[in-house]
């Protein structure tokens, strides 16, 4: 049975809600390195955060959507850091589980800050550290 958000939202009431990715495949695929233990952190462009967006907070939960807006997962923020784009460490990127290499991430990162709002080596990024509370597949 799929979760309901409404529910979910009364279950973690100061919980957010987002979406890894900027489409429905790189969502996907990411939500996935989550569920099998890869993926244990993230990064947004600063600038993205705002009054339709809080910040991330050290112990709070928070609802990843799938594309389609149904519920993923829960994930509670361990460790939030700010820095440059440029002073991200191999082990910050490594934790995201989507490259094997440094370089691989910075090329990645890059291609998707130019197509959501611009890149610059020097733009402030919020880098985030997670642990999975609660997996939403309907079949867990």
């Amino acid at each position: 049975m799929p979760h309901d958000l409404a529910a979910l939202k009364a279950r973690y009431p100061s919980a957010s809600t987002f979406k890894f990715g900027d489409n429905a495949a790189l969502s996907d695929a990411l939500v996935a390195l989550v569920r099998r233990g890869r993926k244990t952190a993230t990064c947004s462009a600063l600038h993205e955060f705002g009054k339709d967006e809080p910040l991330p907070e050290v112990g709070r939960r928070d609802i990843c959507l799938n594309w389609d807006n149904t519920p993923a997962l829960v994930i509670e923020t361990a460790e939030l850091i700010q820095c440059r784009f440029d002073e991200v460490t191999e082990e910050m990127a490594l934790a995201e589980g989507e490259d094997d290499s440094l370089e691989g991430w910075r090329a990645g990162h890059k291609g998707y800050f130019e197509r959501n709002g611009g890149f610059s080596p020097d733009m402030q990024l919020i880098w985030e550290r997670f642990v999975l509370v609660e997996d939403l597949a309907p079949d867990r």
